[in-house]
């Protein structure tokens, strides 16, 4: 309840912000009242009162760029929106008297001030430096430009009648006078040419001033490595305690940011990418303190003016996140097989015998290596993974799997399929250890001119020789598989079926699920919990790239 308030708070601000912004652009281009005009000159002169045009539609202009930031809570968007109302009301008091508008500003101020605890979202500090910069160096950029056209533009101007050629003082004076009188100091452009050099000092001017904006109040960026050395230690001693599943190992990757709890029990591993703050899997560390990591990671995120997610949860903790404020979408299922009871009996199981006996007759042959990996076998699977990636036209994904990294690799199991010449033609990865009685596939890459049914008799080789020592093979998620198939599922995810199958000629997800169906397994379901059906544009997208390792081309084009 407290919350949605919060929001409401936040709407009708941003609303009556730009609201004030329209109202002194309008009121800046509109001739003042003559009655007010008349006590005005008996206070200020012309050029002061023309000023106050100038500086009511400057304040105007920047309150509309500033009302989305207010909404996202930004502080320095807070405190630049306070000084421009001071201004706003100072200048449409100054160029006519305009009581109404000021009032207008007035009342918006008095609403700000009240509420300048809810403004706490920071801005990236190396962005904030440079926005100043850039603002320094606009101003004098915009001098400097139009200083020079004034200067070199002979006999395209007049003034009061009179052509005129500037000297360099008369330039930059020129200049000035665009922004601070309200005729221009009666400069008369000459032609469509000198109208235009005119107008484009304007433009420049409004150009540069809102990219100084957008860099003070973007969202703090992940620079570099995203955590220290310290912080990978920390995670990695909760994770070896607490780490439940597959994805426990994923988020010891170097592509990880960590999030601790208040109690320093917990861990939240997450991509920030955008205003999107994208952790995998739920928090890891004791259940006691679950609702204590979640509730932080969101106040962390609205610091950062970042919007907290969730990626590949389990259904456990549904009611928990509900609680909390979120929503949920469903994004696949998760293929687990029971390798005690895999077995190739029965009719449904024909095709995979026939593969078996095939490659058998053929004498292809698996290995499975376990840690440490021998080095040569390195060379061995990096030309496999060099040629598929290549075949697919891409790169590695990254966040929710894992990549060719052989310091990654040597942390895994990696079970080999070799020709009857003994040369390597296909492997898989496999991660273990969190999930003590299964093991997950991450990798899964082969050769170009691989006979069919030579992966299907890679994996039920693997399974046979997995299972005196292992209970469960996981297939990791199996994108949108099982999404919107029911009827009471929601229109977004039947709207996510719809597009996985118009989306297959790009990333095959209905062939995966099809390999993943002949073993038979398991299906269970996964979820995407994010904050707020207006932030979910944001995740998606964050989520695309911090899968794809901003490669959003090489995402379309690179299948499993």
């Amino acid at each position: 309840m407290i919350l949605a308030r919060m929001r409401l708070q936040l709407w009708i601000t941003a609303i009556f912000t730009a609201i004030v912004g329209i109202t002194n652009l309008v009121s800046a281009v509109t001739p003042s009242l003559p009655e007010r005009i008349h006590i005005l000159r008996e206070v200020f002169p012309f050029p002061i009162r023309a000023s106050g045009h100038l500086f009511a539609a400057i304040s105007g202009f920047i309150l509309l760029l500033l009302s989305n930031s207010l909404l996202r809570r930004k502080r320095i968007a807070w405190l630049i929106t306070v000084g421009l109302l001071v201004i706003s009301i100072v200048s449409n008091l100054i160029k006519g008297l305009d009581y109404e508008e000021a009032v207008l500003a007035g009342l918006l101020l008095i609403q700000l001030l009240s509420m300048r605890s809810l403004f706490t979202a920071r801005s990236d500090s190396p962005s904030l430096r440079q926005g100043v910069v850039v603002l320094i160096v606009a101003l004098l950029f915009t001098l400097a430009y139009g200083t020079l056209g004034f200067y070199f533009l002979d006999g395209h101007f007049k003034i009061n009648g009179e052509v005129i050629n500037f000297n360099l003082t008369g330039a930059i004076i020129q200049t000035f006078a665009m922004f601070f009188t309200e005729d221009n100091a009666g400069l008369e452009p000459q032609g469509r040419y000198a109208s235009f050099f005119a107008n484009s000092i304007y433009i420049v001017g409004a150009f540069t001033l809102t990219f100084a904006l957008f860099m003070m109040l973007r969202p703090v960026l992940l620079r570099k490595e995203p955590a220290t050395p310290t912080e990978r230690e920390a995670a990695k001693r909760i994770i070896d305690e607490y780490g439940e599943t597959s994805l426990a190992r994923l988020c010891l990757l170097k592509d990880k940011a960590y999030y601790f709890s208040p109690s320093r029990k917990s861990v939240v591993g997450y991509v920030a990418k955008g205003r999107a703050a994208i952790a995998l899997g739920d928090p890891i560390g004791p259940v006691e303190d679950r609702v204590e990591t979640i509730m932080g990671f969101q106040k962390f995120c609205e610091l950062n003016d970042w919007f907290p997610a969730f990626y590949e949860v389990l259904p456990n903790y549904l009611e928990l996140y509900f609680s909390l404020g979120f929503d949920c979408l469903q994004i696949g299922e998760e293929a687990i097989l029971n390798l005690k009871n895999f077995s190739l009996k029965g009719k449904s199981n024909q095709s995979l015998r026939t593969a078996i006996n095939k490659f058998r007759k053929m004498n292809y042959e698996v290995l499975v290596y376990e840690p440490p990996i021998p080095s040569r076998l390195f060379k061995e699977i990096r030309a496999i993974s060099d040629e598929w990636l290549k075949n697919k036209k891409g790169a590695e994904k990254s966040f929710s799997v894992g990549w060719f990294d052989l310091d990654y690799l040597q942390r895994s199991m990696i079970s080999v399929l070799y020709s009857a010449e003994g040369e390597a033609v296909a492997f898989i990865s496999m991660i273990f250890g969190y999930h003590k009685s299964e093991v997950t596939v991450d990798l899964m890459r082969y050769r170009s001119d691989l006979p069919n049914g030579a992966m299907e008799f890679l994996f039920v080789s693997t399974f046979e020789l997995l299972k005196p020592h292992w209970e469960g093979f996981s297939f990791s998620l199996a994108p949108l598989a099982g999404v919107g198939e029911s009827v009471h599922s929601r229109r977004v995810e039947k709207a996510l079926c719809y597009l996985s199958k118009h989306l297959n000629q790009f990333y095959n997800f209905q062939g995966l699920h099809r390999f993943k169906q002949k073993f038979n397994p398991t299906w269970e379901p996964r979820y995407l919990i994010y904050p707020s059906w207006s932030a979910l544009p944001d995740v998606v997208v964050g989520l695309v790239r911090a899968d794809s390792g901003d490669r959003l081309l090489d995402y379309l084009r690179l299948g499993c």
